[in-house]
């Protein structure tokens, strides 16, 4: 990993280009979990190889389930163990990698032994008290003393009714939902209080029926799963990723540019592909589906701005958002993500700390920030070990002489070739 800070250039003309972006994080890692939980053989083509999803499959791995990996082809293969961990007693280390951590405490209460899964010090610091709760409810034998990691389980999941609160994170409503078939009996699940991040929901739901499991939705906030529904292995394609394109249609906008992304559709299983929607309605882009690619033309370099942006849906982009609007005319706020304080930095704090080092007139809100009209300057980002927080920043030095990223290589955690892409805009 790359920790010598990265000088952006700003680009001599508006960019007319078709990028490719590596294949979805959150599909990937569901698709991992589906896969070492059908019985049978399974191909995953367009796979993510970094560090999260390598964290993902190494775990797997520990547990007993054979992945062979062709990092040059994008593909895992796997094969399934029905559910029942061949491995009864270990040790797991999953990083910072939230979306691991949080899909393989509920898989562990699936094992019949004694596990125990730990990370880094900002891992430990995140929380996860919401989700042991919730499958404790559920009979599962499992601990994380004062609410974060690391996790002790012995599992057992019998199954029956359990509430759970998704205020800090969708990924605890996806984690049980993924296990649920293989409790010992239906399992049901009522949410409780403030719901983020609704499309990752939407997404495992949808995973789950092209992986044979059927969610019946008694309501938005009640989810039954049948118990002895099992997924079945098959070969399976993984979208690109639209958390990371949508940094290449933000530069579109930001530079007036032409910018397309192959393989996504406004269609998408992802939510973050509303960011496109997102850009027309501020007024700054306007964007089509130009045959294989989902393309974002730029209409000006300043956004109108007097926007009030609820970001909770698609709260991975808020970072950049909250770049773009320091080019505005008029104040931009973003509200309702007050869950970005838990992710891999303090986002909310890190973006306001960062944009003000680098002249931009912003306020800090307990759910978000409003930025004002700014005229930003040269300077050296620091990114909280903070992939979103690294690849954001790097557009204002498409625009801005002297845009400095110190740790360019925390981008690895879902794109390590992010920067070299970002060069495809000059050619």
């Amino acid at each position: 990993m790359s920790t010598d800070a990265r000088e952006i250039r700003p680009l001599e003309r508006p960019p007319n280009a078709t990028v490719e972006v590596p294949g979805s994080k959150s599909i990937t890692n569901r698709a991992v979990l589906l896969a070492a939980l059908a019985e049978g053989r399974s191909e995953l083509s367009g796979a993510l190889f970094s560090d999260d999803t390598r964290y993902m499959v190494a775990a797997l791995r520990a547990l007993g389930v054979a992945v062979e990996a062709d990092e040059a082809a994008a593909r895992l293969t796997i094969e399934g163990c029905g559910g029942r961990w061949p491995v009864q007693d270990a040790d797991l280390f999953v990083g910072n990698a939230g979306t691991a951590m949080r899909f393989l405490v509920a898989a562990l209460c699936l094992g019949h032994g004694r596990y125990r899964i730990d990370g880094t010090a900002r891992m430990r610091e995140r929380p996860i008290g919401e989700l042991v709760d919730a499958l404790r409810r559920l009979g599962a034998d499992v601990d994380a003393p004062g609410g974060t990691p690391p996790v002790s389980v012995r599992g057992g999941l019998s199954g029956g009714r359990t509430d759970l609160s998704a205020a800090k994170s969708s990924q605890f409503v996806s984690a049980v939902l993924q296990v649920a078939p293989y409790a010992e009996r239906d399992v049901t699940i009522e949410l409780v209080g403030d719901v983020i991040a609704q499309p990752y929901i939407d997404m495992t739901h949808a995973m789950m029926s092209q992986w044979g499991v059927r969610v019946a939705a008694e309501s938005a906030r009640k989810f039954h799963v049948v118990a002895g529904q099992r997924y079945r292995a098959q070969r399976y394609t993984i979208e690109p990723d639209a958390s990371s394109a949508h940094y290449f249609w933000a530069a579109a906008a930001l530079t007036g540019g032409h910018v397309g992304v192959r393989g996504i559709a406004d269609g998408s299983l992802q939510g973050d592909v509303r960011f496109v929607h997102l850009l027309h309605d501020l007024g700054m882009a306007d964007y089509c589906q130009d045959g294989d690619a989902l393309s974002v033309s730029g209409w000006s370099f300043q956004l109108e701005g007097g926007f009030d942006a609820d970001m909770n849906a698609f709260s991975d982009t808020v970072p950049t958002l909250a770049v773009l609007a320091a080019f505005a005319t008029k104040p931009v706020r973003i509200f309702n993500v007050r869950h970005l304080r838990w992710q891999e930095s303090d986002r909310l704090h890190a973006i306001v700390t960062e944009l003000q080092k680098l002249g931009g007139k912003v306020e800090e809100l307990e759910d978000g920030m409003v930025i004002h009209p700014s005229t930003l300057h040269g300077g050296t980002v620091q990114t909280y070990d903070d992939h979103r927080i690294a690849m954001a920043f790097a557009l204002v030095g498409l625009k801005v002489p002297g845009i400095r990223i110190e740790n360019p290589g925390c981008v690895a955690k879902t794109f390590p070739d992010f920067f070299e892409k970002l060069e495809c805009l000059r050619q």
